[in-house]
């Protein structure tokens, strides 16, 4: 039987949060909702799992996954998705800074309001400002490349319809970027909620310097698939096609230069504008090729086929 609600929880090391956080979501929901809570064990090395377990246990609403190592949390939330029943699926975090609280006024935003995405908003953050800052930079980055304006990305409360989370593929690091997935596969009514942002009260963050590079990486590969994903040559062919035209310009204009203008100038070999055109030439080749062979990938691949469709009679 379907739910109402599903609630996908990835988790790494949170042993002491993860009974008082399934007693505040059942106090939430219970009576008022059918739903289930599918905790993913991201390779936990406490007692998370036993924990998860025990709940599982006294709870029918309890489903647990666990990885046999640490695989991230893009891989956690995709698993979780792919288990998952309920008609509008949340996702929060493990450590009790996201409240169960927000969960109806969410649901209620999908199934009433008709939006396919909503996601928080930390309006109010309880951070340092090492962290609430670079957070800042990357939201305003993200809503320029993406074109989806909310002001928390990687807020880790959102709500979503089943069938959006059943279209994406959630790999690498992409969890920042879900908005952006699912606007790229067709999911355009998107919208935010201010949602309440606890202090942590048990362990440490998992999160460390290297999302800071790893972060504006994502983007740019969120942003390039999602607009050239289907078509490389449209890119690097339009580039390399660009550079080439430059450099035989270039090299057409020299040559006319040398024969029939200026017969007793320089040897071509001795003016650098010789070798910006070889090099833009060479570059624009090497574009091409490579929009060429990312088309002959794309047409073998066993995804290229993947088209979401909405209705059929």
């Amino acid at each position: 039987m379907s739910k109402q609600i599903s609630i996908v929880i990835p988790l790494l090391n949170e042993e002491e949060s993860l009974t008082e956080l399934f007693a505040w979501i059942n106090k939430v929901l219970n009576e008022r909702f059918t739903f289930e809570v599918i905790f993913v064990d991201d390779g936990s090395k406490d007692k998370s799992w036993s924990i998860i377990e025990d709940l599982q246990k006294k709870h029918k609403e309890v489903r647990g996954i666990k990885f046999q190592r640490n695989y991230g949390k893009s891989a956690a939330l995709q698993k979780g998705f792919e288990l998952c029943e309920g008609d509008v699926v949340i996702t929060m975090d493990a450590d009790l800074q996201d409240s169960p609280e927000e969960i109806p006024e969410l649901y209620e935003m999908i199934v009433k309001k008709d939006f396919d995405l909503v996601s928080g908003w930390k309006k109010k953050r309880h951070d340092p400002l090492s962290k609430t800052i670079p957070t800042k930079l990357y939201n305003w980055t993200a809503r320029r490349v993406t074109g989806i304006y909310l002001h928390d990305f990687n807020c880790g409360l959102k709500a979503y319809k089943s069938v959006v989370v059943k279209s994406i593929e959630i790999y690498g690091d992409m969890h920042r970027y879900v908005p952006a997935l699912a606007k790229y596969a067709g999911f355009t009514n998107i919208g935010e909620k201010v949602v309440q942002h606890q202090a942590r009260k048990y362990g440490v963050t998992k999160f460390g310097l290297n999302r800071f590079l790893n972060g504006p990486l994502d983007l740019i590969t969120v942003a390039f698939m999602g607009k050239f994903g289907k078509k490389p040559m449209h890119f690097f062919g339009a580039l390399g096609t660009l550079m080439f035209a430059i450099g035989f310009s270039l090299t057409l204009y020299l040559g006319i230069d040398k024969l029939f203008i200026h017969k007793s100038a320089r040897l071509l070999a001795d003016r650098a504008e010789f070798y910006v055109a070889l090099v833009s030439m060479i570059v624009g080749v090497q574009f091409f090729m490579t929009g060429f062979i990312a088309e002959l990938i794309g047409r073998n691949s066993t995804h290229r086929n993947v088209y979401l469709i909405e209705k059929e009679i």
